[in-house]
């Protein structure tokens, strides 16, 4: 659940509320809530400022997933599918984009300009294993390039996953993380 709350929106409104509460109190002769919204209120709604403009919005699913497919999760998803599936769904702050450390490593994002994007993930059954399916825009690396990576990438997010990579549409990649049996 706090996963799914921006920090920087909290510290806006807190924040906010504080500085105008210390606002009137100030304007009323009030001290004690003058001081608590200037000391208080002011910081905190500077921080949810910077916080607000280095923030990352969670990826969504494009799909609902299944109760069949959470409760595989539950008996086979590999710690490194759960940490993606974690990370990308949950706000972020300092970061330039999503899995951006990990494609820099796989070689697939030559800048920042050229880096693919995730669009969105979903949870699937692949022949009685469970499937993380990371959806990416990648308009500047044709998906040759991402499967000559493919080998790499098995390494990277392994043990206990395989990798396979599809192209649905121009543009499109979709990255699936297939739990080994």
């Amino acid at each position: 659940m706090l996963r799914q709350i921006s920090l920087g929106t909290l510290g806006l409104t807190v924040g906010g509320i504080l500085t105008l509460v210390g606002f009137i109190a100030y304007a009323a002769n009030n001290a004690t809530l003058n001081l608590v919204g200037f000391f208080y209120g002011f910081p905190l709604l500077l921080g949810g400022l910077a916080l607000k403009a280095n923030e990352l919005k969670p990826i969504p699913f494009s799909q609902v997933t299944t109760p069949s497919v959470l409760s595989l999760r539950q008996q086979q998803a590999t710690v490194t599918q759960n940490k993606i599936r974690k990370d990308i769904t949950r706000y972020c702050y300092g970061q330039d984009a999503h899995l951006d450390a990990a494609l820099s490593y796989l070689g697939l994002s030559p800048s920042d300009e050229e880096r693919p994007t995730v669009t969105g993930l979903r949870e699937e059954e692949t022949n009685g294993a469970y499937t993380l399916i990371l959806e990416f825009d990648s308009p500047d690396i044709p998906v040759h390039a991402w499967q000559e990576k493919q080998e790499k990438m098995t390494s990277y997010f392994g043990p206990g996953v395989v990798i396979k990579i599809t192209q649905p549409d121009a543009d499109k990649i979709e990255l699936a993380l297939v739990t080994s049996q």
